[in-house]
């Protein structure tokens, strides 16, 4: 991924709320399962770490990404910026640079 077409992905989830939120049982099998289940209808998720939860929200992110085999745009504090396209039907179209 370029480093423009994360600043475009980045801009896109300006405007969301985080969808799921991993807390102090850290990240279990079934919050990484619900993640996946949630690239079924959107490209682009936010996650927040919650205060109370004492795991690096970079490892973090790197595992979530390679357990749904995401990308992640973007780890800013305690907010990760994660991106699946959809393989039928993207939404949203990358640039080719």
């Amino acid at each position: 991924m370029t480093s423009k077409q994360r600043a475009y992905l980045k801009s896109l989830a300006n405007g969301l709320d985080p969808v799921f939120q991993v807390g102090k049982s850290s990240l279990t099998p079934e919050v990484s399962e619900a993640i996946n289940e949630a690239f079924n209808t959107r490209e682009l998720l936010k996650v927040a770490v919650l205060k109370n939860c004492v795991d690096d929200p970079k490892e973090i992110a790197a595992i979530v990404a390679e357990r749904t085999h995401s990308q992640v745009v973007q780890v800013i504090g305690k907010k990760i910026i994660l991106y699946k396209p959809d393989k039928k039907n993207p939404k949203i179209i990358l640039e080719k640079i």
